[in-house]
This record gives C-alpha cells, sequence and structure tokens, in this order.
C-alpha cells in the first residue's frame, strides 16, 4: 500500500516482550522478576535489555549495566538475549497484524504503527489486542492518537494490556505539566538543555520562543521539538518495507583495553564484522562512526563521511582508525562500536533526509 496518511494512528507495543517471550517457554517464569540481558551473567560486562514488571518494581530498567540489576533484585531470574527467537516472535505479531487487514509500519521488534480508518478506534485496538493474544499468546498496550507521536506516548498510558487515546484536544490535559523528558524522543540531554532556557514542562516547551529552540537545537531540530511540545506530528503510516540505512557492531570487552594496539585490533575486528552485514545489501558505504566508552561509563560518538562510497575494507578501516585517532590518551576503554552508513537505493544520503521513522 506505501504512506497513507489515516484518521487514526494506533501505537501497538507488546507488553515486557522479551521476558514475556522467555515466559512462555518457561511459564514458571510468572509474576517472578525476569531479567533479560548480555549472556545472563550478572558478574560480566552487560546491560538489562528487559525486565518483568515485577523486576521494575525495584528499578531495574533497560540500559542499566547487569550487576547493578542484580544488586538491586538479589532474587531475580537473568536470562540470556535469544534474538532469534524473539525475532521469530516478533515476525509472527506482526504477520498478524498484517493479517488484520490494516496498513502496519513496523519500528522494532515489539512494536508498531497501525493506520485505521474508523469512527472510533477503540473497538479496532480491542481488536488488535485480540488478535495478537490469540496468535501468540502475548499481551500488548495500544495508543491511540490522530498522529503517530500522539499515538506513541498514549500507549504510556495503557500500559500493561490496556487502550489509550491521545488527541490535540486531551494534549495539554495529559501533558501540559509533564515534564519535557516525558515527550518521545527528548531524552535526559535534550531535556537538561531545554532546563537551561527556563523549559521543563510539555506546555512549557509549546509556549517558547522559536528562535531560542532553532539558536540551540538549530532549524531542522528546533522546529521539531517546537512542534513536539504541541503534540504535533504525521498521521502517516507507511507499510514500505524497512531499509536499512546503516549497519553497526560493538563490544563491551571484559577486560578494559588499555593500549592502542589493543585498540587498534579490536576496531580491525569490528569493521571487518560490519562489511560482512554490509555486503549483504550491496550498497557502498558513504559514511562511518566510532562509538568508544571509556571506564568507568563516559562515552563519545564521532563520525566521518568518506570522499567517495566505498565497499573496501581497507578505506574503511583506514577512516575508523583516522576517527580513533582523536581519542582520548591513557584512558582505558570498556566497549568500542563501529557504524557503517550506506547509501539508500535511490542514491540519497539517509541523513539529508526528514528524521528516521522512529523520530517522526
Amino acid at each position: 500500500m506505501g504512506p497513507r496518511a489515516s484518521r487514526w494512528v494506533l501505537h501497538v507495543d507488546l507488553d515486557q516482550f522479551l521476558v514475556a517471550v522467555e515466559i512462555l517457554r518457561r511459564p514458571e517464569l510468572a509474576g517472578k522478576p525476569v531479567i533479560v540481558g548480555g549472556r545472563g551473567d550478572p558478574t560480566e560486562r552487560a546491560v538489562v535489555s528487559t525486565a518483568s514488571y515485577e523486576a521494575r518494581a525495584f528499578g531495574v530498567g533497560s540500559g542499566m549495566p547487569l550487576r547493578i540489576a542484580a544488586r538491586k533484585v538479589p532474587d531475580a531470574i537473568i536470562l540470556p538475549v535469544d534474538r532469534e527467537e524473539y525475532l521469530a516472535a516478533s515476525a509472527h505479531v506482526m504477520d498478524t497484524l498484517r493479517g488484520l487487514g490494516l496498513v502496519v509500519e513496523v519500528l522494532g521488534w515489539d512494536e508498531a504503527f497501525v493506520g485505521v480508518d474508523a469512527e472510533e478506534p477503540e473497538p479496532v485496538a480491542h481488536r488488535v489486542q485480540q488478535a495478537v493474544l490469540g496468535a501468540t499468546a502475548l499481551h500488548c498496550s495500544v495508543g491511540i492518537g490522530d498522529n503517530k507521536i500522539r499515538a506513541k506516548i498514549a500507549t504510556g498510558f495503557g500500559k500493561p494490556a490496556g487502550v489509550y487515546r491521545l488527541t490535540a484536544e486531551s494534549w495539554f490535559e495529559v501533558m501540559g505539566e509533564r515534564p519535557t523528558i516525558d515527550l518521545w524522543g527528548v531524552g535526559a540531554k535534550v531535556s537538561k538543555r531545554l532546563a537551561a532556557h527556563g523549559i521543563r514542562t510539555v506546555a512549557e516547551l509549546a509556549a517558547a520562543d522559536l528562535d531560542v529552540l532553532v539558536a540551540e537545537f538549530g532549524p531542522r531540530m528546533g522546529a521539531w521539538y517546537g512542534d513536539l511540545g504541541h503534540g504535533r506530528g504525521s498521521a502517516v503510516v507507511d507499510d514500505t518495507p524497512w531499509v536499512a540505512r546503516g549497519h553497526s557492531r560493538e563490544t563491551t570487552y571484559q577486560r578494559n583495553l588499555t593500549t592502542p594496539q589493543e585498540v587498534e585490533a579490536a576496531l580491525r575486528d569490528l569493521v571487518a564484522q560490519v562489511l560482512a552485514d554490509v555486503e549483504a545489501e550491496d550498497r557502498p558505504v558513504f559514511r562511518v562512526g566510532l562509538k568508544v566508552r571509556y571506564a568507568p561509563f563516559f562515552t563519545q560518538n564521532r563520525s566521518k563521511k568518506l570522499a567517495a562510497p566505498t565497499r573496501s575494507l581497507d578505506d574503511l578501516t583506514s577512516a575508523v582508525l583516522t576517527l580513533a585517532a582523536t581519542m582520548e590518551p591513557g584512558r582505558e576503554v570498556r566497549l568500542l562500536g563501529v557504524r557503517a552508513e550506506m547509501v539508500m537505493p535511490d542514491g540519497g544520503d539517509p541523513l539529508e533526509r526528514t528524521p528516521a521513522r522512529g523520530r517522526i
């Protein structure tokens, strides 16, 4: 069908997805504090991918180091990430949604936008929940909005396994006094930058001077944040098959890298892994990125546009090592990551386009 504007947008979000898939395999885990992350070993360097609601009650959240999560919940059951199992479950859910005859835009393993043309969207939302539960035994929450932004945010009010509607009419009543970090697309760093201008709530962001936002974030993102304060966004749901913009690989090392030689060897290995992923896409790379996490936990990201698109291992390695030359000398490294951005099928630069699907 391709891109299509809808009267309503549903955001379908599977509840505690990775944990829920594990519970299907081991029903005795239901109702217990379960954490999924890394290889399931809290003595190793790894982070939480998902935690059950019972574990979240103790303050465990995604991205938290496993060792800290284990301290918070000593009785937690910690399981390794099983990527292939989660991909299979996700595909089953998305096929179920498409089987309802709806326009489905996949956002990730556990979430999708669904376009709905109906007078009342709630019956459709409940039908979606019943279909997913019946086909996969997985529960989902559904946010209803008059655009993607509001649908996505609405889902949080419906969890777990509920339905919630958020529209232009109810936006400020529901969101106005909430902190800006509650908005989709505003993280801790952005909320801190907004707070430096006295912008702490959603209502304050909506009322902010556009010139101030543009000066802080640039013309494109400044305007985008201004619209976000009002909950404005696209209502177009696009079921066009997703095309990867790039591939990345990263490794958290169980022992810190302490010498330039160790860092170079690790980066050469990561570049080779990324190139293998890129080769499957049959598109050249035009930009590379480097992610470095120093000990104890400080992260830097850098990127470099190549002189010309290439699939050459030597060229990509050289570009990444050039970025690595700007690393802080003498600091121990606990994580390295390499990303390769590919030329899009139409020849365009993905970074010069409108914000990615997840951004709206």
